[in-house]
């Protein structure tokens, strides 16, 4: 493959800063010159091309390094993290694993083959043409996990087109698109990866102010959880530029609190998917929902409400399920949009959409009402099944308050009237200690 450019790119920059863990400071040349070891290390440990190696690991020097040899030594590279735990043993073997590389806290890498072949005639046909691969498994939120398949090639050649360069806090972790994303975008452009070893609100903002970073991608989850601790009043953020939110849905309540805290950072609404890359986006200003996606290599439409996307960087398919695009190419994202002008406004999943009696409620429209009730620390909200009207809409709500369920009931529909039309106004609701999310810190609502 093409992988030149950016290793050169890296060279030039030499001695400035690529990579901060730790507390060291390792400049370009350092990681280049770990790429360098682990091409050596591959061909010692007999770790032919094409070979299918799963990358176990964080923001370390090390894994950082060991991706960019093995993108180079075109691999096809299944990053797994802690988040995959649970699953990791199907995921080794849907991805059809031959090597496992894992790292540990301190950086220190374990090798372990399996005596296993590849079969899967996508993965068979990458290998065939040369070409690197990356194998990114879903958060399995609605069903279960599924196993996409990128040709590394493709993925890579938006980032050819240099762009800002700046200090960022590695949020997304690496099995995620954003995460492979947020590292690309760093070392094509010169600039600088943060790495943190918890996801605390109180360790981000520690690690914002110790290394003066610029831009934090994160989830609309943990800027919720952000809020809520008021970390950000025990810190010196005046660094920060930018911060970027996808994943989710983006409550109006939590974004204008957000823009309220931080009104000269500017807040910039993501739009990616594993089957596809991270399309480039701009908000209509900081504190509005209403975004434009697409950008070169990428096309979108508006099927019946729902956004379709058609893009040159997209997985070659499924390793588990059946082609989810149509004949020419479009994927169906399940995401339901108003439109206005060239600007949209993601509603949330089809999936996720209660059915009241025929009238359709989205979650996030009512958890941003209710996060904005006195004593409200967070709310998950979903369907129940209902005998009369096929659904109701149901509310996890974790208080602040001591409360009776009855009294905050009561108070919840007083609150809501006039904001919400009445069929969604929440039927059930559990009061709770927390809310749970994932390692990739998505709001939970499955969990009724």
């Amino acid at each position: 493959m093409s992988f030149d450019w950016l290793l050169d790119r890296m060279r030039a920059w030499g001695d400035e800063p690529a990579v901060i863990w730790q507390d060291q400071v390792l400049s370009n040349g350092q990681i280049l010159a770990g790429v360098s070891g682990w091409k050596n290390r591959l061909d010692a440990l007999g770790i032919r091309r094409g070979q299918v190696v799963a990358l176990e690991g964080d923001y370390s020097p090390r894994a950082i390094s060991l991706l960019l040899a093995l993108v180079d030594h075109d691999a096809i590279v299944v990053p797994l993290t802690t988040s995959a735990q649970a699953h990791r043993a199907e995921f080794i073997d849907t991805a059809e694993v031959e090597v496992s590389i894992s790292f540990d806290a301190s950086d220190q890498f374990q090798v372990i083959r399996r005596d296993t072949s590849v079969r899967n005639p996508l993965t068979r046909r990458l290998i065939e043409s040369g070409h690197p691969g990356l194998v990114l498994f879903s958060s399995g939120s609605t069903g279960k996990s599924k196993a996409a398949l990128h040709d590394f090639t493709a993925l890579l050649e938006k980032f050819k087109a240099s762009r800002h360069r700046m200090r960022i806090l590695a949020f997304l972790l690496l099995d995620h698109i954003g995460g492979i994303n947020t590292l690309l975008y760093t070392l094509s452009n010169g600039g600088t990866i943060v790495s943190v070893q918890s996801r605390d609100p109180e360790l981000i903002c520690q690690a914002i102010e110790r290394y003066k970073v610029e831009c934090l991608p994160t989830s609309p989850t943990f800027l919720n959880l952000l809020l809520l601790s008021e970390a950000y009043r025990r810190y010196d953020l005046a660094s920060l530029e930018l911060i970027t939110y996808g994943t989710e849905v983006m409550p109006r309540s939590t974004l204008s609190r957000l823009h309220d805290v931080f009104p000269s950072v500017r807040l910039l609404q993501t739009y990616g998917l594993s089957e596809l890359g991270i399309l480039r986006s701009k908000s209509k200003d900081s504190n509005s929902l209403w975004v434009k996606v697409g950008g070169e290599g990428f096309e979108t439409k508006i099927v019946d409400n729902v956004l379709w996307v058609r893009a040159q960087s997209a997985m070659l398919g499924y390793l588990n399920a059946p082609s989810p695009f149509d004949s020419e190419g479009w994927f169906n994202t399940e995401d339901v949009v108003e439109v206005d002008g060239d600007y949209i406004r993601i509603l949330g999943r089809r999936s996720e959409m209660i059915n009241v009696g025929g009238q359709k409620v989205y979650p996030a429209e009512v958890e941003s009402v209710l996060q904005l009730m006195e004593g409200v620390e967070d709310v998950a909200v979903s369907g129940e099944p209902n005998p009369i009207t096929g659904q109701m809409v149901t509310a996890r709500v974790a208080m602040t308050t001591g409360e009776s369920l009855k009294d905050f009931r009561n108070r919840m529909r007083a609150f809501c009237k006039g904001k919400l039309a009445s069929y969604k106004i929440p039927q059930k609701v559990l009061l709770v200690d927390k809310l749970s999310y994932g390692e990739r810190f998505k709001k939970m609502r499955s969990e009724f």
